[in-house]
């Protein structure tokens, strides 16, 4: 049993990694690359002038901070920060130099459920994240009368790949289980495929950090989704390593 991870870079480098610690197979195959946004030029003089700055993802940090190093900007001190999760909210913080806020399950509902974000009619919001996503974020502050801004500071680009031959690689490494963590890349990956080769994927079970993807994924067909509830690695490999102990315990019975 193998786990395909669709993470990018090194967070998909990572995740393999923590696997194998686990002593669990895994094959890295990345749908998206991660480039600087085009928002990023246009991030002064606006961000010093926040009164609430929330960050999507540790990209989504880690592309501003540098930005402000490279222009000798600091993070303002007397905005109110937040972070849809624990590790990004843990990589703002240090880079932030920044208390920063972030709820116990990882996604937009509940930060929004955050006492921080609570009337905050006539503040000014600015939201760090990628190309797309998180307009409910968006839409439920201004709905609180705040002024809210996008700013995408990085871009997932999508990386082209041959279906045939990559399901064919899989099959023979025998790839069991699905990591995919976003809902822009299961539909990328979903339209790769012809419907007889949709078959052979809808039948893995898929891990997921949020409920929302995983009702997507139900939605498309899939018939084993966990949703682990975090985008963290160290989360996700606890969830695959916990599935495949249950796996192997409902198997003695």
């Amino acid at each position: 049993m193998t786990v395909l991870v669709t993470r990018p870079e090194n967070q998909g480098i990572e995740l393999c990694q923590q696997l194998a610690d686990l002593g669990i197979r895994s094959v890295h195959h990345p749908l998206i690359q991660i480039n600087a946004g085009t928002d990023l030029p246009y991030l002064l003089p606006e961000l010093q002038q926040c009164d609430i700055i929330i960050a999507v993802s540790q990209n989504a940090v880690t592309f501003s901070h540098q930005f402000l190093q490279d222009h000798r900007y600091f993070w303002p001190n007397d905005a109110r920060y937040l972070a849809v999760g624990q590790k990004t909210a843990h990589v703002f913080s240090k880079l932030s130099q920044q208390k920063v806020h972030y709820p116990q399950i990882s996604d937009s509902e509940h930060l929004l459920a955050l006492p921080q974000l609570q009337s905050i009619s006539g503040l000014k919001v600015m939201i760090l994240r990628g190309n797309g996503g998180r307009e409910l974020i968006h839409d439920s502050l201004i709905e609180r009368g705040a002024d809210v801004v996008y700013k995408e500071v990085y871009r997932r680009d999508t990386i082209t790949f041959c279906a045939a031959e990559s399901i064919s690689l899989w099959q023979q490494q025998q790839v069991t289980q699905l990591v995919v963590t976003s809902s822009g890349q299961l539909n990328f990956m979903m339209d790769q495929f012809s419907d007889s080769q949709r078959l052979w994927l809808l039948n893995l079970a898929l891990f997921v950090p949020s409920e929302r993807i995983r009702q997507e994924a139900l939605h498309m067909g899939f018939g084993c989704v966990t949703n682990v509830g975090s985008a963290s690695n160290t989360e996700l490999a606890a969830s695959i390593s916990q599935s495949r102990q249950d796996s192997k315990h409902d198997k003695q019975k």
